[in-house]
């Protein structure tokens, strides 16, 4: 399903080099990527996300050449085939939980689907907020809505961006299972990136990043 091979990135202007491990998941495999602030996890998923251009190395998505296509190809491709929960949400806020993952499904191609959306929330126990506005929901149940947002169109890659960090170990937990069971439900593979070390001891598959020299 993913696949990286020396990959590099160097900021504008920057003088350091970021170098990454190579990366191998299949449909279903999940994954943590751990590191300390400042080595780079987010750049990272950026560019598995194609949200960044590598200095160098390749990204592919189901063997096919991914990092290498143009900007607007690859939005198109992240949209169908990923989903991302950012570590802040990003909503539409002058719209409803149901109208932003209807927003969702539309610009991931797929034809809509109220039914499949309200299934999705009420697998994350949200099905009572689908009339509500985002901007009225607590912070946990936008996490929540953000984890819903990101699977509600089915991809093959889920992209979890410090989905933990700011929880208590209860919560912790809770968030895991959410996405973990969310993946299982599509056949999706399952990118966690983070400092927590927590979930060092909830996952079996870890790559830690070094310290930038």
């Amino acid at each position: 399903m993913l696949k990286t091979e020396g990959l590099r990135y160097r900021y504008e202007g920057g003088d350091t080099e970021l170098t990454f491990p190579d990366l191998r998941m299949e449909k279903g495999e999940e994954l943590l990527l751990l590191g300390a602030s400042g080595t780079g996890k987010t750049t990272m998923l950026h560019l598995v996300a194609g949200m960044r251009t590598p200095t160098a190395g390749t990204v592919k998505l189901a063997g096919a050449p991914f990092s290498a296509l143009p900007t607007a190809e690859r939005d198109r491709t992240r949209g169908r085939h990923m989903g991302i929960v950012f570590q802040t949400a990003h909503f539409v806020r002058s719209l409803t939980v149901g109208e932003n993952l209807a927003l969702a499904r539309s610009l991931a191609g797929c034809s809509p689907d109220e039914a499949a959306a309200k299934t999705v929330l009420k697998e994350l126990g949200l099905a009572h907020k689908w009339d509500a506005r985002v901007d009225a929901l607590s912070v946990g149940e936008q996490q929540r809505v953000s984890i819903a947002r990101a699977v509600v169109h089915g991809p093959g890659l889920i992209l979890a961006d410090e989905p933990t960090s700011a929880l208590d170990d209860a919560n912790t937990d809770a968030v895991l299972t959410l996405l973990r069971g969310q993946a299982e439900r599509t056949g999706a593979a399952l990118l966690i990136v983070t400092h927590d070390q927590r979930l060092k001891d909830r996952m079996s598959q870890h790559v830690a990043l070094n310290p930038i020299t």
